[in-house]
């Protein structure tokens, strides 16, 4: 660190976009279950009890792909930043590719795809050593685990933390997301508003409202390195 340089907190917000170039599908793509069924009929607690067995598969179907793909250059790029700097990343991604790449501050908006949860004990959360997750997978209490998974419908636990984390940011980063699911995207809103504030991703727009907005319209392995080279040689 210069002399005369406080240590920087950043935080960066990071969305679907940045898993995509691993090679881990989207909601939008037209692929695999998502292709033949509504995100109703998968992803929402009327879904859990209508057909688990089919939510089941889904999960499965996604978590074993996870199993197959590794961290990209800008996974890696959020590393070196924090090497340098205060680094908080939220995510609203339930892969692990920000932790297998080494970053150690992840806080998960939507849940953890390689995780399991009792469906009476949201307490009892387990690491999965596998991609699958059966019927009959109990917990020590005896109940169905389902995926750890923040389901269309159900609260977002971590979003009061992320809102603390968020408070503290010196700078902010943006990073594969849209911006349009909620509530995620209105995070930005408790950032202080003198603080300069990136958004890295090939359609990004930046918010008419927000002032000190850098807009990097390119994909995260590309444009992250990029952008941690700068706040290095500026802040670092």
């Amino acid at each position: 660190m210069r002399p005369g340089f406080s240590m920087k907190n950043i935080v960066v917000l990071s969305g679907a976009g940045i898993s995509a170039e691993s090679g881990i599908r989207t909601f939008r793509d037209g692929d695999g279950l998502w292709r033949t069924h509504r995100f109703q009929d998968l992803a929402t607690p009327q879904a859990w009890e209508k057909n688990p067995h089919l939510v089941l598969e889904f999960y499965n179907e996604r978590r074993k792909q996870l199993f197959e793909v590794q961290p990209n250059e800008g996974h890696k790029a959020l590393v070196r930043l924090e090497q340098h700097f205060i680094t908080d990343i939220v995510t609203q991604n339930v892969d692990d590719l920000h932790e297998r790449a080494g970053s150690g501050r992840v806080l998960h908006l939507h849940g953890e795809l390689k995780k399991a949860r009792s469906t009476k004990n949201p307490n009892l959360v387990y690491t999965l050593d596998n991609w699958e997750l059966k019927w009959g997978d109990k917990c020590e209490e005896g109940s169905q685990l389902r995926p750890h998974i923040v389901w269309f419908g159900e609260a977002v636990p971590n979003i009061g933390l992320a809102i603390q984390i968020v408070r503290q940011a010196d700078i902010m980063i943006v990073v594969g997301t849209s911006l349009q699911v909620y509530p995620a995207a209105g995070l930005l809103d408790y950032a202080k508003n003198s603080i300069p504030v990136y958004l890295v991703d090939p359609k990004a727009e930046a918010p008419y409202y927000m002032k000190n907005v850098v807009t990097i319209r390119e994909k995260a392995g590309i444009g992250l390195p990029k952008l941690v080279d700068e706040l290095i040689e500026k802040y670092g």
